[in-house]
């Protein structure tokens, strides 16, 4: 509640002064986006959808010159060549790796009675079945083929 008074509060104000302002540098900053074209008209006053159509402007002249260089080609050129690395790895690459697969699978399936009694559990109670080594140093061993 406010209570009359002849004298005229005002609202707090905030004074500030910026610590590191430099005009030059603003100066230079405002040349180089009209050079860009980021800035057309600086007039001082803001008219609506300047910097909008400042900064599209801006963009559709960037563009022009970037089609005009070729940089969409060789964009086009390198996206190919990516794909085609893709196909390549995927031709030959995939295939190898479910021919290992296969090989792993058909390795732990047990094919006949006796694999699959090596594959039972270990039973540490079972005999042991001693088979005689009579290999002895300085003998030649033979490989039969069948």
């Amino acid at each position: 509640m406010g209570i009359f008074t002849p004298y005229k509060r005002h609202a707090n104000k905030f004074n500030y002064t910026p610590r590191y302002y430099d005009p030059n540098k603003e100066e230079r900053e405002r040349r180089r986006q009209e050079l860009r074209g980021e800035r057309l008209d600086d007039s001082g006053e803001y008219t609506p959808g300047k910097y909008i159509q400042a900064k599209r402007d801006a963009r559709i002249s960037r563009n022009a010159e970037q089609s005009k260089g070729g940089g969409n080609r060789m964009r086009m050129w390198a996206m190919g060549v990516g794909v085609m690395l893709l196909f390549l790895f995927i031709y030959i690459l995939v295939p190898r790796i479910a021919a290992i697969v296969d090989i792993a699978n058909d390795e732990k399936a047990p094919t006949s009675t006796q694999e699959a009694r090596e594959v039972e559990e270990f039973d540490p109670y079972a005999p042991i079945i001693i088979v005689p080594n009579d290999y002895q140093e300085g003998d030649e061993i033979v490989i039969i083929e069948e």
